[in-house]
């Protein structure tokens, strides 16, 4: 089998499946599981499928969202520099909201030269990089734990959010689209960040290139009910102009 017809047979059977495993590919096309994972990472890199934690998944799945161990490494580069940036908008003093997620995490980890801030969040993960912090006032939300995100959400987390009022909010997303907006795979997470949102006085979007174009099940909210984005620099040229058409402040990094 050449390698094109390989592929276009991975992409068919993941499509057909909505997901496969590296085990799978292999015994169905013959091939070594490292000449598959091979296969995987270019097909991900031509956005045809997403890759998993031990095989890939369709991009036609507008409910899946990978667990944080599948996602902590990847574009790990691009979340650094944007983390790094989300920093410099920070001011000794400031309250701010961390969002749950990889991107955030790295906020997370960044904040230890701060030597007065309140920081509020949903997020297990980012809460364990700051509990020794003793220059941070944290608060954590509370509410239902979602196993593959490791935040909380719920009808808990949104009242515990009504009680706060804070300077920033860094959210982070599934899915990125001019028409279709901000969204992501579950209703609560959506509901949970919807209420993000209404508690900031500037909500700052965090988004690497791989959630351009991509569009999950639940609506979060419209582009331009954001204050400013930051993206990395393989952002497409197409989604940068239609951002300028919408008047809506962005940084590449």
């Amino acid at each position: 089998m050449f390698e094109e017809e390989r592929k276009r047979s991975i992409v068919q059977f993941v499509e057909r499946h909505t997901r496969a495993s590296v085990q799978e590919l292999s015994q169905e096309l013959g091939v070594s599981e490292s000449t598959v994972r091979r296969d995987l990472k270019e097909l991900e890199e031509s956005r045809l499928l997403k890759r998993t934690h031990g095989g890939a998944v369709s991009l036609q799945s507008v409910n899946f969202e990978a667990a944080i161990p599948d996602k902590a490494d990847r574009y790990l580069d691009e979340k650094q520099r944007i983390a790094h940036k989300a920093v410099e908008m920070i001011q000794d003093g400031d309250a701010i909201l961390l969002d749950g997620g990889t991107t955030t995490l790295q906020i997370a980890k960044a904040l230890r030269a701060f030597s007065n801030l309140k920081v509020i969040t949903n997020s297990m993960i980012a809460l364990n990089e700051l509990k020794d912090c003793h220059n941070i006032e944290v608060s954590i939300t509370g509410g239902l734990l979602r196993q593959d995100t490791l935040a909380f959400v719920g009808p808990m987390t949104e009242r515990s959010l009504e009680m706060v009022r804070v300077d920033k909010a860094f959210l982070g997303t599934n899915g990125l689209d001019l028409r279709e907006g901000i969204t992501t795979p579950n209703m609560l997470e959506a509901a949970t960040k919807r209420k993000m949102i209404s508690v900031a006085k500037q909500v700052i979007l965090l988004a690497d290139h791989s959630k351009i174009g991509q569009v999950s099940f639940c609506k979060v909210a419209d582009l331009r009910e954001m204050d400013h984005c930051i993206l990395d620099r393989e952002t497409p040229e197409g989604f940068i102009r239609g951002l300028k058409g919408l008047d809506l402040g962005y940084t590449l990094v």
